[in-house]
This record gives structure tokens, C-alpha cells and sequence, in this order.
């Protein structure tokens, strides 16, 4: 799923140039969808909390039954070398990824200790903060733990984020506001999501159902910590409708103002917006003035 350019990959134990092949046609990993990654960025500098992604990719390995092989600290080194051959400014995605090999005596669940691990770099800019998006409904929902791998950042949850994508499109707006099967607001098709009301925040409350991601977790605690209300709630789409602002939170872009969500408009980007975005950047060079 090449999307940036200037790519390089880490398989085998060393960098290679180039979109290199590193699965076979008998992997488990691609017929039986048995791949997780994690997303991290190089954006300014910056890597921040790089190895709380290298960790996640670990722990979404296991929930897959498939066995991690690599240390995250050792991780976080091999991702650091291999960013040094990028330019000075580049905005670079990171991705590690792991998938079974093999699959048990009847082909369904992988085997144990058969695994596949790579790192996928791509230099992809950061998006403009100043070009808000737009949401809509969905008729998809957000599965539950008995019936999906919600507790992995697993590729077999994308083929459904895709759907809730392709439909937004088709009503004229760019990504969807996304409920749980009891309707209540779980995140986005692609990242979380917050609003603000009366000059506090609020994101739905983590509830099993969608991947409470560690740049949303990293929202929240720089915000009550500059001293701002951050409320993890049970939320419909009526609160938004009567927010003030909404804002998507993800590695990708880590704060994306929302302009719109089905007719209802929003200063974008709002004051408070551009506060949690201030925040976090502070957070990160805060935080690359110790590596």
C-alpha cells in the first residue's frame, strides 16, 4: 500500500531501498489476513511517542495469536537508523508491521512462533492544518471484541473503514462520524475524534469497540494537564450537532480540524483546536530535546 514516496524497508535485518517484496503467495499473513501494524511519524524532527507505537504493534501481534519477535526498544533503534537517510524537514510515516507464516494443523489460525516482521517507511507530508474536513453519517458501525479483533490494529478491520469512506464520498463529504452497534459515537472512519462545548473537551468513552489510540491518550492527559476539562463520555450524534468545535485525533495528522458534520458548521480551525494542537507539538519537542 505504497501512498508516500522515497520508501525503504527493514526485512531480514537490514535496510533495503525501495518497496521491497516480503511476503510469499502461501503466507497466512495474506489469506487468512493475519497482519497488524502500528503508524508512528517522523514529522520536524520529531518522533513523538515512538515507542509507545512499537509497543502497541506488539500487543496487537498477540491479540492476533501471532508471536512478536522483536523488542520495542530494539524497534525504536533500527527505526531511528533507518531515518537518518531522510533530508532534514521530511515528513516521514513509519510503519511496522508483523504476520503469521505458517497456520495450524487446519490452516485457519496461525502457528505459533512463525512469524513475519518488517518496517515500512514512507515520506508522506504532514497535512495542512489550515484544511479542515468534513463528516457525515454512516451506515457502518464499529464491531464488538466477541465478534472482531478491536483490541489490534489489525488490516482486517480496514476493508470496513473503507466502506464507511466510500459512502461518505458518495453523500459529498470526506470521512464519517462512526457509532458502536448501541449507536453511540465511537470515532471516525480513520482516526478519533473530540469536540468542545462551552470551552471543555469531550471523546467518546473507550469502551472495546474501537482502538483508543495513543495519540488521543496523549490529547487528553496534555490538556488536563494545561489545565483544561477533558470529559470521556457517552456521546450521540446530537452532541455533535450541538458542539462548538470537533476536531479527529491520529498519528497521521494528529490534530484535523472538522469544518462540517451533515450541515452543521464549525469554526475550524476553532480556538480550542488549535490549543490541543499546540499542545502536542510542545509535547513533542519537549520530548525530542531528551533523545
Amino acid at each position: 500500500m505504497a501512498f508516500g514516496t522515497n520508501i525503504r524497508t527493514w526485512f531480514n535485518g537490514s535496510w533495503h531501498e525501495g518497496d521491497i517484496a516480503v511476503m510469499t503467495a502461501a503466507d497466512h499473513g495474506i489469506w487468512q489476513g493475519s497482519n497488524v501494524f502500528d503508524g508512528a511519524r517522523l514529522f520536524d524532527g520529531m518522533t513523538p511517542d515512538l515507542d509507545l507505537h512499537c509497543a502497541r504493534v506488539n500487543r496487537s501481534a498477540e491479540a492476533l495469536m501471532i508471536t512478536p519477535t522483536m523488542d520495542p526498544t530494539e524497534m525504536v533503534a533500527i527505526i531511528r537508523e533507518g531515518l537518518k537517510a531522510y533530508g532534514p524537514g521530511a515528513a516521514v510515516y513509519v510503519r511496522p508491521m508483523y504476520w503469521a507464516i505458517d497456520g495450524s494443523e487446519l490452516g485457519v489460525a496461525p502457528a505459533e512462533n512463525s512469524t513475519g516482521f518488517a518496517i515500512s517507511l514512507e515520506e508522506v507530508a504532514m497535512p495542512d492544518f489550515n484544511k479542515p474536513t468534513t463528516l457525515t453519517t454512516t451506515s457502518f458501525r464499529r464491531p464488538l471484541l466477541e465478534n472482531s479483533v478491536c483490541n489490534a490494529k489489525a488490516g482486517c478491520l480496514y476493508p470496513n473503514n473503507a466502506r464507511m469512506l466510500v459512502e461518505a464520498k458518495s453523500k459529498g463529504y470526506a470521512n464519517a462520524l462512526v457509532t458502536d452497534i448501541m449507536g453511540n459515537v465511537a470515532e471516525t472512519a480513520t482516526a478519533n475524534v473530540f469536540m468542545v462545548k462551552d470551552g471543555e473537551y469531550y471523546t467518546p468513552i473507550a469502551n472495546g469497540t474501537f482502538l483508543s489510540g495513543i495519540t488521543r491518550a496523549r490529547h487528553i492527559k496534555n490538556l488536563r494537564a494545561a489545565g483544561y476539562t477533558v470529559h470521556e463520555a457517552v456521546l450521540k450524534y446530537e452532541d455533535f450537532r450541538a458542539a462548538d468545535e470537533v476536531f479527529l485525533s491520529g498519528n497521521f495528522a494528529k490534530v484535523t480540524p472538522v469544518k462540517e458534520f451533515d450541515g452543521t458548521h464549525y469554526e475550524a480551525p476553532g480556538k480550542y483546536t488549535t490549543i490541543a494542537r499546540d499542545l502536542y507539538w510542545d509535547f513533542a519537542k519537549a520530548e525530542a530535546a531528551k533523545v
